[in-house]
């Protein structure tokens, strides 16, 4: 199995100097809508994807947060796939302002090709407060085993996913401990690609941002 982790593209909460201004489910800039264009087409050509995806993707999924939903939209409609929502890869919640995240009837309404898991329902999909650095490993380790289960799978996956969700996952496979001693760094709509062989993780590159122009790397 080929794995792609890509971070949503730029948020508005990046854009806040203050964390006490920071919201739990943010939207895109005007920039990240211009970042997350861009990796669309970068991936949709022909001779830029043989070269950064070599095969192509086959399977599309992301987080239910907004800012992820909505950097994966121009990049299934791109490839022409139908983007499945998975809620343990949303980022680790440090912010928390009363918000449940998306309800199932907002989120159907602004993407209606995406697949929903039953996790999604009317009242939202976070119901929690802040959560802890070992609880954001636990997802972590959740996931990592649940790609290790179809690793056999002959299949390209992306996913769009958070800055320190994609760190905690990355040293989940790497057998390495939590914590910020060390930090794999994502640029918004950064690609770094992975792949599972013979019951081994393989890096096969990090944090690459060749469909983004120097002044648009964030």
């Amino acid at each position: 199995m080929e794995i792609y982790l890509i971070r949503h593209a730029q948020s508005t909460n990046q854009l806040q100097e203050s964390r006490d201004d920071l919201v739990f489910d943010p939207r895109l800039t005007q920039l990240g809508r211009r970042q997350a264009l861009l990796l669309a087409e970068y991936l949709a050509s022909d001779e830029e994807r043989v070269r950064f995806v070599e095969s192509g993707i086959d399977r599309l999924r992301c987080s239910p947060m907004w800012r992820a939903l909505q950097t994966t939209l121009p990049l299934a409609q791109a490839l022409d796939l139908t983007p499945e929502v998975w809620v343990d890869v949303h980022e680790h919640v440090l912010t928390v302002d009363g918000s449940p995240g998306g309800t199932r009837e907002e989120i159907r309404a602004a993407f209606p090709r995406y697949r929903l898991p039953d996790g999604i329902s009317e009242k939202g999909w976070w119901h929690r407060g802040a959560e802890s650095r070992s609880a954001c490993m636990e997802r972590a380790i959740r996931v990592a085993g649940d790609l290790w289960e179809r690793a056999e799978a002959h299949e390209a996956l992306a996913i769009v996913s958070h800055a320190r969700f994609i760190d905690a996952l990355l040293k989940t496979f790497l057998n390495q401990l939590p914590g910020h001693g060390h930090w794999y760094h994502h640029s918004n709509t950064a690609v770094s690609r992975i792949a599972l062989v013979d019951r081994r993780c393989e890096i096969r590159y990090l944090n690459r941002v060749a469909h983004l122009p120097p002044g648009l790397v964030s």
